[in-house]
């Protein structure tokens, strides 16, 4: 795509301003800058955008309400403008389930100066999510909600970092997922479909702080396992998933004949904090056979190398298929760099996972 257009819909006058400069400085063509969306749907109905960045809370109309419309409508690539916070880490999940491919976080103060900043991300966001094949988001299907007596058995033990959970099972197996653009519905609909008996699973999806936190919780009301945000010291262990909180990197340990994770700080890594090659060395070197590693949609190429450690580890991997991703970057990357033994679609790979698993338990 030669020229980019994007629209963008904020009812802060500022926001508006120094976001289209940022966005006409780096190539794009800003279409249209809108205080609500009733306005934009005025202008977009002239000169329709590839990329629409969209504030939540606005006048007339709110972002989640317009996002909806708009993916019954005319599907188009979505950017949600959020604040670092947890309220709006909570607004940008519903967004991102309903349609949204990325989003963009704004601080509450020195706003300004972060949009006169092209180190602030959004440049790199709005290029992702012009590359992101909407067909691709629309054909996900996430399992219904479980009963909430069933979420509420979820709920986070009050334990101690580290501490021995004694109802859980350790996990013999541990699945291992590198996942970035368009991943929210993606993971939605992987995670819906898998069983309480599913391996431990350990996960990186390209979130800032907060947002980890807010997507674990989306999806533990989802599913049939347990998802957390990750804490220092957690278990591994059967029908159980950690993310790696949003800002920290993540790692595989042993301890002792169990696994666990190692939350720290650290430089970023190839761009990215959590970072999945960080994650997938540490399981390439702890788990080696007994475990299994995907990468999924997403832009850019991490994880790709840390695959490629666990398939010469004795792993099983694979990449989702480019059918079926939102953006085909990331899984690209794992298959030219041969990292990925498969080549699996979004459909196939949650049964795909549990033969892995299954097949992994014969070899052992």
């Amino acid at each position: 795509m030669n020229e980019i257009n994007v629209m963008i819909v904020d009812d802060s006058a500022v926001v508006r301003r120094y976001l289209s400069e940022l966005l006409t400085r780096a190539g794009f063509t800003v279409i249209g800058a809108a205080a609500d969306p009733l306005f934009a749907m005025q202008r977009m109905k002239r000169n329709w955008p590839d990329v629409l960045v969209l504030d939540v809370e606005m006048p007339r109309m709110n972002g989640i309400a317009f996002l909806k419309q708009l993916m019954a409508e005319r599907p188009t690539p979505v950017l949600m403008c959020s604040t670092l916070t947890e309220q709006g880490g909570q607004i940008t999940m519903q967004a991102m389930s309903a349609g949204a491919v990325g989003f963009v976080t704004k601080p509450k103060v020195g706003l300004k100066e972060f949009l006169e900043d092209d180190r602030n991300g959004i440049v790199a966001a709005v290029r992702a999510a012009a590359k992101a094949d909407m067909s691709a988001l629309r054909r996900t299907s996430p399992g219904a909600p479980r009963p909430a007596a069933h979420v509420h058995a979820h709920a986070r033990s009050p334990l101690a970092p580290g501490a021995q959970d004694a109802t859980a099972v350790a996990s013999d197996r541990v699945i291992a997922v590198a996942i970035s653009t368009g991943g929210v519905q993606t993971i939605e609909s992987v995670l819906t479909r898998l069983p309480r008996t599913a391996p431990g699973m350990v996960i990186v999806q390209h979130m800032p702080p907060n947002f980890t936190a807010s997507l674990a919780e989306r999806l533990n009301g989802l599913c049939e396992l347990e998802v957390l945000e990750a804490k220092n010291g957690d278990r591994v262990v059967n029908g159980r998933v950690l993310f790696a909180p949003g800002g920290r990197h993540m790692r595989l340990k042993r301890s002792g004949a169990q696994y666990v994770v190692e939350v720290f700080d650290g430089p970023l890594v190839n761009h990215h904090r959590p970072n999945a090659d960080v994650l997938f060395k540490s399981v390439a070197q702890c788990a080696g056979r007994h475990a299994i590693g995907v990468v999924m949609t997403g832009m850019g190429d991490d994880g790709a190398c840390g695959l490629k450690d666990m398939a010469n580890a004795g792993a099983k991997t694979a990449a989702q298929d480019e059918a079926s991703c939102v953006v085909f970057g990331m899984p690209r990357e794992a298959i030219r760099q041969g990292g990925a033994q498969q080549v699996v679609s979004l459909d196939e790979l949650p049964s795909w996972l549990m033969a892995a698993a299954r097949s992994s338990d014969a070899d052992a």
